[in-house]
């Protein structure tokens, strides 16, 4: 007859590989879910793309346009131009530009690398970020993350010193504007 003790073990480790089953999957859900709200994004952005170009009165050359968020609603635009829209798009940052025209997100990202180089704790990690930001450190977010932190980098508000390490770029002031 087995024994108190083994019975309790056997279920414990079952129980635990149901647990780790469970977070495996969760995982691959999350990864799954990251990977489609990427493709969705980046079909919205295609969308409106093709659509400020039909739309554009001068034969589709946007060089000199201003980007609005949906060229359907720029008439509509009550709010300030400067003001941070949610899934607002990432302006190319120039000289004088605010970190008040992001999105929460990306100011949170920002505002993070700004904090660490002010303290001289250097640049910042996607796996520091989800920490930093109390978010689960799981590939999905960290994946999250990192793809918004590229985008900053792409758009001039950060540098990437070494592969996945971020900092402020040089000039980006701090969210009220100036130097």
């Amino acid at each position: 007859m087995p024994s108190v003790v083994g019975l309790l073990e056997q279920h414990e480790l079952a129980a635990r590989r149901r647990v780790d089953g469970l977070r495996e999957e969760a995982d691959r859900i999350q990864a799954e879910l990251a990977a489609a709200e990427q493709e969705w994004q980046e079909w919205a952005i295609a969308r409106k793309r093709v659509d400020t170009v039909l739309l554009a009165p001068d034969g589709g050359s946007t060089a000199d346009t201003e980007v609005t968020e949906d060229p359907r609603d720029a008439d509509a635009q009550s709010a300030p131009r400067d003001a941070a829209k949610p899934k607002s798009q990432v302006p190319m940052w120039r000289e004088g530009l605010a970190w008040s025209v992001l999105s929460v997100d990306y100011q949170r990202i920002v505002q993070l690398g700004a904090d660490r180089a002010r303290l001289g704790q250097g640049s910042v990690t996607c796996q520091e970020m989800a920490a930093a930001f109390g978010v689960d450190v799981v590939p999905a977010r960290v994946e999250a993350l990192r793809s918004k932190a590229k985008r900053l980098v792409a758009r001039g508000w950060l540098a990437e010193p070494a592969p996945g390490r971020f900092t402020p770029a040089r000039g980006v002031s701090g969210p009220g504007g100036g130097s």
